[in-house]
């Protein structure tokens, strides 16, 4: 089978759609990546991945979209696929109505988390939810990778049979590794006992990197590390102007993009993720297969992979003051940490393998 996958940014597949990739291919499928070019896309062809750019933007500019929507018609029509599965919000929409424009057999896609309930205009979601709801009429496999968007689009979609998949990380990359974390630690100069408070996302406000930085500001002792950087096609407020105005000084490293986050989570004792809004956080299966004690907000998606005060901390999103006592909480309490840490990878290496998600992707494609 021909399976095209169609997400926005070359971010985005590499980061979330290279697992699905291995195992279609694994399995004998022809499989081919679409959206936009950028410099991530090399280890995906380096692995012999066939990806085709489009210009997909990330934005409701009518232009843009009108010409990646034909750009989507004419990369389809090439190719004809036997299946199409698109990702995100944007994409998703313009990857289905595309295919159904072109007569293609089988249209699947995967929601990432809805424009529609994410804070806004209410124009805006309005508009989203129109879109969401034409392009679910075209098709034949609804997927969500959290399940109360499935309970959404089953209720506000009226799709019959969402499945959620969930999310996964590979537990060979993400574990504990004492090896790792010391070298880390030497590299950095940071000593055994100094607490780690480490985020990894991109640099952009729903991140709730405004709220974490003012709280560090209350936690006396401890180191916050941030991976990550801003994306090109990444909009909405700057965030260096918060981190200009940290008075935290050598207590915050900025450690940009990174290869080696496996190590660097390794290295950590604490991860946080103060996110306003989500799908379902790889980066907080990340840390929970990594052995983190994990602080999150209270969000959908975030909510599925933490029992709050059982294998770790929830917090309101959007608030200073409950996240400062839950960071202090748990840099002054080791053992509470350690016991976090040990149930959230257990979790996680319940429910949350990407293997196992590829697998029953794939499974439910086919079906």
């Amino acid at each position: 089978m021909k399976i095209l996958e169609i997400i926005n940014v070359d971010f985005a597949l590499a980061q979330f759609l290279l697992p699905l990739l291995r195992e279609g291919r694994a399995q004998g499928h022809e499989m081919v990546g679409v959206c936009a070019d950028g410099p991530m896309l090399a280890q995906v062809r380096a692995e012999g991945f066939r990806v085709i750019a489009v210009p997909m933007v990330r934005s409701l500019s009518p232009f843009g979209q009108w010409r990646a929507f034909w750009a989507l018609r004419r990369v389809i029509r090439a190719e004809r696929p036997d299946l199409v599965h698109a990702h995100m919000p944007i994409s998703g929409v313009l990857g289905r109505l595309a295919a159904k424009s072109c007569g293609v057999a089988r249209i699947a896609t995967t929601c990432h988390g809805f424009l529609f309930n994410q804070p806004g205009a209410k124009s805006r979601r309005l508009l989203a939810w129109l879109a969401e709801f034409a392009a679910a009429r075209c098709t034949d496999v609804f997927l969500t990778v959290s399940q109360e968007e499935a309970a959404d689009a089953k209720k506000w979609l009226w799709v019959k049979h969402p499945v959620a998949v969930g999310n996964g990380a590979d537990p060979a990359r993400f574990h504990p590794d004492p090896a790792a974390r010391a070298r880390i630690r030497a590299e950095f100069g940071v000593a055994e006992d100094q607490v780690v408070i480490l985020i990894a996302s991109r640099l952009v406000r729903h991140k709730g990197y405004p709220e974490l930085l003012a709280a560090m500001e209350h936690v006396p002792v401890g180191e916050l590390w941030v991976v990550g950087a801003r994306l090109a096609s990444d909009h909405g407020e700057d965030m260096e102007p918060y981190f200009a105005r940290s008075t935290l000084g050598p207590r915050l490293r900025r450690l940009g993009w990174r290869h080696d986050v496996p190590a660097l989570l390794a290295a950590a004792d604490i991860f946080v993720l103060p996110s306003h809004f989500e799908g379902l956080p790889l980066a907080v299966i990340e840390a929970m297969h990594s052995g983190l004690a994990v602080i999150a907000t209270d969000i959908r998606g975030a909510r599925e992979l933490i029992t709050s005060g059982v294998d770790g901390l929830l917090v309101a999103p959007g608030s200073v003051e409950p996240l400062t006592d839950a960071i202090n909480l748990l840099v002054s309490n080791h053992e509470l940490r350690r016991r976090f840490a040990g149930r959230a990878r257990a979790r996680a290496l319940a429910r949350y393998d990407e293997g196992t998600i590829a697998r029953l992707t794939l499974d439910l494609l086919r079906q």
